[in-house]
Order: C-alpha cells, then structure tokens, then sequence
C-alpha cells in the first residue's frame, strides 16, 4: 500500500490560512508548480531558501508514493522592475553590454549549479517564459474577447476594477482593491491604464528595448505575471494541487494569477497555495545595497567577511531546515555552526549503524518513533520537528552501541531503513563524513590499530599508550572490547 494512504498529510493554505487535509485532485498523483528565478544575476540566498523548501515537499511526496509532477519556471523575460520599465534582463543586458541571452545563459547556469550542490532534485518540467510567449499570446486574446482586458497604444492591460465586480482580487493576499488604489505608485506610462492598479498582460516595446516579439498588438513582450498562468495550465491542468513561492510573491503576483486564471478558465487555478518566509541575515533583511548579503558559494569557500569558517553544502542544507518553511530564518555563523555540530553528530550516528549488535527482544519502540517522523513531516513539512527526533535515534544509537538498550533483528532493520529515508531521501542530505574519511585514512587508524596491539602483545605498553593518546589528541577515539579494537571520530 503506498504510504499516502496511511499518511494523512496537512498543508497550511495562504488563501484559506488553515492547515487542510490535502486531496489531490486526481488520487495518487500530484501536480505542484512553483516560481522560479528571474535570471538576471546570481541566485539569491532568500530564494535558495524557497526552492529548498520545496525540494523538502516534492522529495516527501515521492517519498510517500506520489507520482508528481514539479514545474518550476525560468523567467527569461517580461520581469518589468516596475510598471513601465524594462525588464531585469535588458537592463543587465546593457550593464554588462551582451545579449540578453548571455545574461539568461550565465546565471541559468549559475542557478542549476549552486542547486546542485546543495543536492537538489531536479524537477519534471523547467520550462521558460520565452519558449511559451505564443501561449500567452493566446491567453491574452481570451481574456480581451471576455471583456477583462484592454489595449491602449499597442499595450494590453487587465482591467482589475471590472473584473472585481464579479469576483475578489485580493482573495489570496486579503487586500481591499480600494486599499491598493490608495498606495499604488504614480508610474510613467500610467495614464494609458483605466486604473492605476491595472496590470500589464502585453507591453509595446519603445525602439530601445532589445527582447521583443511580435503579436496582434505590437511588437512587445508578455508581463511578468502571466507566463506562470500560462505554463502552470498548460503543464497541470486548469486546476492543479499545489502552487509555492516565496510570500513576497504573493501581491501582486499570485493575486494576478488567479485573476488571470479565473478569467481564462472559468476556475480557481490551484487547490493549496504554499508560500516560505523571509530569510534574514544577522537580524536584518538581505540587501546588497547594504552589504547584508552572501550568496551560496561565499558559503561553502568561507570568502566572505560575514561568516566565521566554510560551511559545507549539507550543513548547510540542514541549517535551512532549523525552522519551518512558514517561520523567518535568521542565517547568522552562530547559528550555521550549531548547525554544523548537529550534522556531524547525525552522520556520525549513522556510520555506526551496522555496528549495532542485536537482541532477542527490543527495549526501544521503534514503531512509535518512527510514527513521531511521520507525524511532523505529515504536519505541514514540519523539519524542525523531524530534526528533533532524528536526534532523539542519535540517543537510541548510543545507547544501543553502549549495550544499555536492544533491538530484535526486525527492529533494526527497521530502524535504519527509517534514519536513512529520512536522513537522505526526504531532508536530502550527503554523508559527508563518510566522503572526507577516505579508505586511506582509515586504513592508516587500522594500521596503528594493530601496532598498537602487537605492542601490547609484546608488552610495550609505552608505545601503545601512546598510540592510543595521539589518536585521542586527533580526535579519534580507540574502543576496547572482546572482539577487538573499534575506533570513532569526534
């Protein structure tokens, strides 16, 4: 039996602000798109954070027997840095004066390599905005022939007013559309719009601008808001299961995609909206502008002036998963180190799994706690939670290898497959431990091993007290017992 049948899994909704049961839409399968990056300089940390959130949710899933398809879209064009300007892409473009597609290239390329090594799994589909402006095209022309859109001057704009007397911009993010006429910015271009708070569903492009294309309006390129409308649908159906992000995108942007969803389908888009928190260094927002800001590789090179040491990538991968995707983050070399010990001791842990000896009967539940990992993943992602019983098998291991508590055969077997799944395949972290303990150096402790022993055979008990203190000055702690000598690294 697949485990989501026996698992019964909640998920905070933002557009209801509950946590649900989830029911996917069609049984044993799950449709899930999230926003991806606009590729325009190096991947953001805060945005690292949203797509590892969402790793953790796609690799649970799978994990509890779904067959699920993840989108995650690449913004190649059309993000406008505000209403009326070019997107971040021309406008990197002329920076570093290359064709806005060297932009796309360099840090698409950046992206998927910085994910890589933090261990993330691809997802199903990754496509981009421009390889799908002729169904946007497409959607804009549906949404005119209804009456929710106008065309001023070559630009095609939805009209929010007429389309909220009918139904409620603002579901998602609970704001009042008289609220947003108040505190919308007076832009450039804006007196082409019926209302301020009008959105742009197509562009015209002024001579200067460098990514264009043509259609029954102008030459011109697609709003920023309307590829994920247009690519979620066309992957996922008209309405699909889960839609995540980051919450800054949700206002304007998820509000403008259920607008422009509703109006082209004739349904709400998604069942569950998921949306991550902020992640906050040192106490404060991320900001180059500042200086409050590192990127991944800074990270795990230590070039940098915020952190104390290099931290590998599944450090960490497990320091992001210190709090729940809902709560902000502080990312601070406190806490990474922290973090770090808590790694090294959960891998170390593990590399001692098969030295576990068992027993006729079990003292420890394992049934219990693995229901307790279950339990917190099942309660919306909840890592934290997971984390903390994970710590608690470190106890169990300890004790089991000190011969203060048993397991059966069953039990064990178990129990390790149980670390294991959770360990690697859900919160996707590496055994580093295993990898910088090469089988040279063990081969080495091995080989002092029985020097030492041959000098006690022959009764040099200097030399072998002193092996025995050299190791335990490295860090590497030497075990006695009947059936020869075990070591540890600490």
């Amino acid at each position: 039996m697949e485990l989501y049948k026996t698992n019964q899994l909640k998920i905070y909704n933002s557009l209801s602000k509950s946590k649900e049961i989830f029911k996917p839409v069609l049984e044993g399968n799950v449709g899930m798109y999230v926003c991806g990056p606009t590729v325009y300089s190096n991947v953001h940390l805060g945005n690292v954070r949203t797509f590892m959130s969402f790793d953790l949710v796609f690799r649970y899933l799978q994990h509890l027997g779904y067959k699920v398809r993840y989108v995650r879209n690449i913004t190649d064009a059309g993000h406008l840095t505000d209403d009326d300007s070019e997107d971040k892409i021309s406008t990197k473009a002329r920076l570093e004066k290359i064709e806005p597609m060297e932009v796309v290239q360099k840090y698409t390329v950046d992206f998927h390599t910085i994910l890589h090594k933090l261990n993330f799994l691809p997802p199903s589909i990754e496509p981009t905005a421009t390889g799908h402006i002729i169904e946007q095209i497409e959607i804009i022309k549906d949404i005119l022939a209804k009456g929710m859109a106008y065309e001023v001057n070559g630009s095609v704009y939805f009209d929010v007013l007429k389309y909220n007397e009918t139904e409620n911009y603002g579901i998602l993010s609970g704001r009042k559309i008289e609220d947003s006429i108040e505190n919308t910015r007076t832009l450039d271009g804006q007196s082409e719009k019926k209302n301020p708070q009008d959105f742009a569903l197509w562009k015209k492009a002024d001579e200067s601008h460098i990514m264009r294309w043509p259609s029954p309006w102008s030459d011109g390129f697609p709003g920023w808001h309307l590829e994920c409308s247009a690519m979620s649908t066309k992957y996922l159906g008209k309405t699909f299961d889960i839609h995540g992000g980051g919450m800054d995108l949700k206002f304007p942007h998820h509000e403008c995609e259920i607008a422009q969803s509703n109006v082209n389908n004739h349904v709400h888009p998604v069942n569950y909206w998921m949306h991550t928190n902020m992640l906050i260094l040192n106490g404060q927002k991320m900001s180059k502008s500042t200086g409050n800001y590192i990127l991944p590789n800074e990270i795990f090179t230590g070039e940098n002036n915020i952190l104390s040491k290099p931290f590998s990538p599944s450090a960490t991968r497990f320091f992001m998963f210190q709090a729940n995707y809902r709560s902000i983050l502080d990312f601070t070399s406190a806490g990474l180190e922290a973090s770090e010990k808590g790694y090294l001791k959960l891998i170390e842990a593990i590399n001692v799994l098969d030295k576990i000896e068992t027993s006729s009967s079990s003292s420890i539940d394992i049934k219990a706690w693995k229901q307790k990992c279950y339990d917190a993943m099942n309660d919306d992602f909840n890592s934290p939670v997971l984390i903390a019983q994970l710590f608690e098998a470190v106890k169990y291991v300890n004790l089991l290898i000190d011969k203060k508590e048993t397991l059966t055969v069953n039990d064990l077997q178990e129990f390790k497959a149980t670390i294991h799944t959770f360990v690697f395949d859900v919160l996707g972290l590496k055994n580093e431990v295993e990898q910088d303990s090469s089988d040279k150096i063990n081969g080495v402790i091995e080989l002092l091993i029985q020097m030492r022993k041959d000098a006690r055979d022959n009764k040099d008990w200097n030399l072998s007290d002193k092996i025995r203190d050299e190791l335990a000055s490295l860090g590497i702690q030497l075990k006695d017992g009947k059936d020869g000598t075990t070591f540890s690294v600490n």
